[in-house]
């Protein structure tokens, strides 16, 4: 499926380094796997053109994900305080988003958005209902190369105060009706309309894409 909200060298280069990874994780001869390494370096040199990025270091990113080719998984903690949403200032660009990130292995993905939201927060929160799984790669114009589905749990606020962290420059509640600028890969008005929409009705299911 195109995602008009991505330039179609970003869908080609991702698709090809897809394919590649996936070949070589099943390649049966070193023909093979000369063919699926090409299509890797090929996908890197389009990368590489539209961006600033140098080769080498495409190159090396490419290496890091062996095996066949699926999508990450992101986490976020929607943590509601007298009608206002918990947002962490990201370090990486200075907007903000709810508390998460990607799991590890070995996660519960429930307690990935809590630990999360202490390690970025400070605050200890407890998932208790997953609100959405969003395809994080649509929607929005940040264009990661990685396909990635975010999770988004509502958690009831436990204990703990506002700390920042190495990742986050700052901790806050905000009214849905003011929110600061956003950090649109992280979390975007799609996801926060879906919190407000579950708040309204409990008993509201699911979202998903």
């Amino acid at each position: 499926m195109n995602d008009a909200s991505l330039p179609r060298w970003l869908e080609w280069a991702r698709e090809i380094q897809a394919l590649s990874q996936t070949g070589l994780a099943y390649a049966k001869s070193h023909y093979d796997r000369d063919i699926f390494a090409r299509l890797s370096g090929i996908a890197a040199e389009i990368t590489a053109e539209h961006t600033n990025l140098p080769l080498t270091d495409i190159r090396r990113t490419f290496s890091l994900e062996p095996g066949y080719a699926t999508p990450k998984v992101d986490v976020r903690a929607a943590v509601i305080r007298n009608g206002r949403i918990l947002l962490v200032r990201e370090n990486s660009d200075g907007k903000w988003a709810m508390p998460g990130g990607w799991a590890d292995v070995g996660d519960f993905p429930a307690a990935a958005a809590e630990r999360e939201t202490l390690e970025e927060s400070g605050f200890v929160v407890r998932a208790v209902k997953l609100l959405g799984v969003f395809d994080a790669n649509r929607g929005t114009k940040a264009n990661a190369f990685y396909h990635a589905v975010k999770l988004v749990f509502l958690c009831d606020l436990v204990s703990g105060e506002a700390a920042p962290s190495q990742e986050t420059l700052a901790v806050d509640f905000f009214d849905f009706e003011s929110l600061p600028d956003l950090s649109m890969q992280r979390t975007n008005p799609r996801h926060l309309k879906e919190v407000r929409a579950h708040l309204n009705d409990p008993l509201r299911p699911a979202a998903f894409d």
